[in-house]
């Protein structure tokens, strides 16, 4: 199909668990019901962003993939007849965590797992205590609607695991997110890393001719205010939404597939690849001698 219709939940949490899962069932269901097709969720959405410190009995909020929080998502797909984009913290085996999104078609059937790659170490985002690097690879989903790339967070920041998804086929590159404002920061600075965030993503649309969706969560949590702004862009770089810094939000947004094959005619980038230059990205970087 060409037309398919995206929803997007940005919310906040809380540190219970069921009450995240329970409060997302009810918006995957609001979404549904505005005829989303295709519903992605943010990162980590059944916790608080627990990675703000190095806490031990952190771990125990992981679970096995497929698990629980599948077995939820699975029966309100089938029920609402729609693919399911769910961030989870997986416990793969003892001592060994990924930070991994599951996808779900619209029967209900899951279908694979895409562990997040890049995995960063900052002040308030301290994944690397949590998360081995995923060692699946980049990954595409067949759905019921459309070919889905899904990447997590700090990919967002790196052009080479958008332009390897869409090299996979990817019809829409999806990215689950939790980033946001220290709160001491000053308003201009705020402007700018949220500008920084939403410019690279929008070139990724742009070099690949592929739209983008990145699905942000909202509140304060510990030192960090969330700043939401999740959004669509069109495979050229055009908003065709973008959402709130501060509240929650159920939205759906109808793309045009088809978009892909104008803009890449168009701005033939994928022609005009020299990919016999390229393997100096393989290096970490370039010394002079």
């Amino acid at each position: 199909m060409s037309k398919v219709k995206i929803g997007l939940i940005q919310m906040s949490c809380v540190k219970d668990k069921s009450s995240n899962v329970s409060k997302t069932i009810e918006k995957i269901s609001d979404a549904a019901a505005k005829g989303a097709q295709i519903i992605c969720l943010q990162e980590l959405f059944t916790s608080l962003y627990f990675c703000d410190i190095e806490d031990h009995d952190n771990f125990l909020l992981a679970e096995a993939i497929p698990g629980p929080s599948t077995d939820v998502l699975s029966k309100i797909a089938k029920e609402k007849n729609v693919v399911i984009i769910a961030s989870l913290f997986e416990k793969r085996s003892s001592g060994l965590y990924h930070n991994t999104t599951a996808v779900i078609d619209a029967d209900g059937k899951y279908l694979g797992k895409y562990r997040k790659m890049h995995i960063p170490d900052d002040p308030g985002f301290y994944e690397k205590f949590y998360f081995t690097p995923g060692d699946l690879g980049y990954k595409v989903f067949e759905t019921k609607y459309a070919k889905l790339g899904v990447l997590i967070c700090w990919d967002q920041w790196y052009p080479e695991a958008a332009r390897i998804t869409a090299m996979m086929g990817a019809d829409i590159l999806f990215y689950p997110t939790a980033i946001g404002w220290a709160k001491h920061q000053d308003e201009n600075t705020n402007t700018e890393q949220y500008n920084a965030w939403q410019t690279i993503q929008r070139s990724h649309a742009v070099a690949n001719g592929v739209h983008v969706v990145s699905v942000n969560r909202v509140g304060e949590e510990g030192n960090m205010k969330f700043w939401g702004g999740s959004f669509v862009s069109n495979p050229f770089g055009s908003l065709l939404f973008k959402a709130s810094h501060d509240h929650e939000e159920t939205i759906v947004i109808e793309i045009d597939l088809e978009k892909s094959e104008y803009y890449r005619t168009h701005w033939p980038f994928l022609r005009d690849r020299r990919i016999d230059s390229y393997e100096p990205i393989t290096k970490r970087f370039l010394d002079e001698d």
